[in-house]
């Protein structure tokens, strides 16, 4: 076939699915990189450091050398700082965007004798995602997120328990994907209303010559941490459409997609160690 012979909506489909790949890897290997890193910082320091200086760590890569400090506070504010931001947006919106021509615009959302409407199941999808970074917040801020394992397992069970319900209104496609979509809004939502939030405080503190209240850096961790849980699943999930026997079109999807997210949290755990 002759390239001019294909849709616009196929050639938007190949430049949002590669921005979002090249994206979702600044993102996620950031996101790696800063994680191993709060492990290894504090384990050496150099006896002539700043008080304020809680972790070093001497890299080797391309043609230099790099030293990396962690400070709790900086004596000074310096006059450039670098925030990791915007890959998380470009990856979350490039995302978006291939939802709405695959599944929203694209007739993949429902099964061919589904008397269901593609714009009701659209809405559905959409509310999947807004609703599902609320209950996130309520599960984590209530007495069972305290404990790490609770939330852990009743985080685990929500999921398969959502994506079994999803999978009777959707396409078994569409409703694996929309769990990926899913995790991939709550880790962009952790960085924009939760992360950066309180880093902008913790810079107004240090800027007023102020302890930084440690309770918002501990939160801002704890949502990376979670961040870096739920890459790997979303990954699986991304690749899932060229497995579709193995994946959403096996018969016990649901045990496959557990299987998933709990391979993803045990990769992600020796990556961290």
């Amino acid at each position: 076939m002759e390239w001019y012979t294909y849709t616009i909506s196929e050639y938007l489909n190949l430049a949002f699915r590669w921005f979002h790949i090249i994206a979702g890897i600044s993102w996620i290997g950031q996101t790696y990189l800063f994680n191993w890193m709060e492990k290894i910082l504090p384990l050496e320091v150099d006896p002539d450091a700043s008080d304020n200086v809680s972790g070093q760590l001497w890299m080797v890569h391309g043609g230099g050398f790099y030293l990396v400090e962690k400070q709790s506070k900086p004596k000074i504010m310096p006059r450039t700082l670098h925030w990791f931001k915007w890959e998380s947006a470009l990856t979350w919106i490039s995302g978006f965007f291939l939802l709405i021509i695959v599944y929203y615009m694209g007739g993949l959302m429902l099964e061919p004798d589904s008397e269901m409407s593609e714009l009701t199941a659209s809405l559905i999808g959409i509310s999947v995602l807004v609703l599902g970074f609320g209950f996130y917040r309520l599960l984590w801020s209530s007495p069972l997120g305290k404990n790490e394992y609770v939330g852990t397992i009743v985080s685990f069970l929500l999921i398969i328990g959502l994506f079994i319900g999803l999978d009777q209104i959707f396409s078994s496609r569409a409703a694996m994907f929309h769990i990926g979509a899913l995790l991939g809004t709550i880790m962009a939502a952790n960085v924009w209303m939760i992360i950066l939030p309180a880093q902008r405080k913790m810079i107004a503190a240090v800027e007023k010559n102020e302890k930084p209240n440690m309770l918002l850096a501990a939160k801002a961790k704890s949502c990376s941490k979670h961040n870096t849980f739920m890459s790997v699943p979303v990954i699986l999930i991304m690749i899932s459409s060229h497995f579709p026997v193995i994946t959403y079109g096996n018969t016990n999807n649901w045990l496959m997609l557990g299987g998933f997210i709990l391979i993803g949290w045990a990769v992600a755990k020796w990556m961290r160690s």
